[in-house]
């Protein structure tokens, strides 16, 4: 690797088939890569052992294939690394920047309903789930530590002001234009996300905590994804201060939509490039059509 080479990564979870808007974001990676003369690498992002399956990551191997797309041999699997990610869960908890919550959905619905039921105004986050109370963040030491002696299912929580007051300087993320490389700089606000978890019940991480992790050890410099994942960044220009990672520049490209102007997701079935495929749509029909 070259001093100052652009390093970008195309990083899909395989929890289905590719579609449409993956595509738009691969080729848009391996576009930008080019221009800039830098590398373009793979990542699996298969922390969610339950939906994640061998026959997705095979079949996204065989859709990157027939897109045309090359990418460097060595492919990061996130299940392969879950070391890393518990080492910055580590320090983060050694500093005092998270806490155990032991807290169902459930309870937590239940808490936010009260409150609003009071009159009391219930924030959200930006993807419109009510905040954390903030119920575990006031529990003692040792009753978070009983708590975790009776084997009680938990997450791990970020403490979002103690985070905060942590840093000698308020995050920022650099945002880069695909035109022209054009840099800019605009305060991180990650404050909106309250204390988001950090790590989940079932994983010794969280997609936020694995993906700051991953892009420093892969030293990416430019990350290119859709526009959904653009709030999110506010908290990861935070957990990359708070861990002493570097921040790559990022753009946040816009979404593919269907006939009615929803975004296309594996979730709702919409259909996959290998469906395209099976009706004799070819890998130009996508390329063209998508602007490549």
């Amino acid at each position: 690797m070259r001093a100052n080479e652009p390093v970008l990564r195309f990083a899909p979870s395989p929890n289905g088939r590719l579609h449409l808007g993956h595509a738009y974001s691969a080729l848009l990676n391996a576009h930008i890569a080019e221009r800039l003369g830098g590398r373009l690498l793979l990542r699996i992002e298969d922390i969610d052992l339950g939906r994640s399956r061998p026959e997705f990551v095979a079949g996204i191997l065989t859709d990157l294939d027939w897109l045309g797309l090359r990418f460097e041999a060595l492919v990061r699997r996130q299940s392969e690394h879950f070391p890393d990610y518990a080492a910055a869960r580590d320090a983060l908890a050694a500093r005092g920047l998270i806490y155990p919550c032991f807290c169902s959905r459930g309870q937590i619905a239940a808490k936010v309903a009260a409150r609003a039921a009071s009159g009391e105004w219930a924030p959200r986050d930006p993807d419109g789930a009510p905040l954390y109370p903030g119920t575990c963040r006031h529990l003692s030491n040792d009753e978070a530590t009983a708590c975790r002696e009776r084997g009680e299912p938990h997450t791990w929580r970020l403490d979002m002001p103690a985070a905060l007051r942590s840093v000698s300087e308020p995050p920022v993320i650099r945002r880069f234009s695909p035109d022209d490389g054009a840099l800019e700089t605009v305060a991180a606000a990650p404050s909106r996300w309250g204390d988001a978890v950090i790590v989940r019940r079932d994983v010794p991480t969280s997609y936020h905590l694995a993906v700051v992790c991953d892009d420093a050890l892969q030293g990416i410099t430019h990350v290119v994804r859709g526009q959904d994942l653009e709030a999110a960044t506010d908290l990861h220009a935070l957990l990359q201060r708070l861990l002493g990672l570097p921040s790559p520049a990022y753009h946040h490209h816009a979404l593919i939509r269907d006939e009615d102007g929803e975004k296309l997701a594996k979730s709702k079935s919409s259909e996959s490039l290998a469906d395209l495929r099976a009706r004799g749509i070819t890998a130009e029909d996508v390329r063209t059509g998508l602007g490549f």
